[in-house]
């Protein structure tokens, strides 16, 4: 499993021209789940993006709230591109977990996050043509 966690002041994705899911201030993930992954593997990247603080606190601090401390959302988008393995100059994704898997297994990391946090401040969305505007802060953008 990887993902690209990056602390955001927006985030939002965009299908098309219709906005389906967005953010305040809080966490983008994008997240690629490939066939090895098991419940083992997703219950620990659930505790890592929870837990990673990337937040300064209230005197200001760096590197000290996690979004669980600062109460902020998280914004989870699959992205099976993650687990591109190069064949020369050519993306192959044979070790992203197929679509029928996928999306039950995403779905399942959804809800460990929302059963582990404040359901209402998670969101998500499995997707695979997808426009992703945020309001980044390049200064925290961390692979896991």
């Amino acid at each position: 499993m990887r993902a690209i966690v990056q602390r955001v002041t927006r985030a939002s994705v965009t299908v098309g021209e219709e906005e389906i899911s967005s953010i305040g201030r809080g966490l983008c993930v994008l997240l690629g789940v490939s066939v090895d992954d098991t419940q083992k593997d997703a219950d620990y990247i659930v505790r890592k993006i929870l837990n990673l603080r990337l937040f300064e606190d209230e005197s200001g601090r760096a590197w000290a709230k996690s979004v669980m401390d600062r109460d902020f959302e998280v914004l989870c988008v699959s992205q099976f591109t993650l687990q591109c393995v190069l064949k020369g100059n050519k993306p192959d994704f044979h070790t992203a977990m197929p679509a029928e898997l996928a999306l039950p297994f995403y779905s399942s990391i959804l809800e460990n996050m929302r059963s582990s946090y404040k359901p209402e401040l998670i969101k998500g969305e499995y997707t695979w043509r997808l426009k992703l505007p945020t309001g980044c802060c390049w200064t925290r953008t961390v692979r896991l």
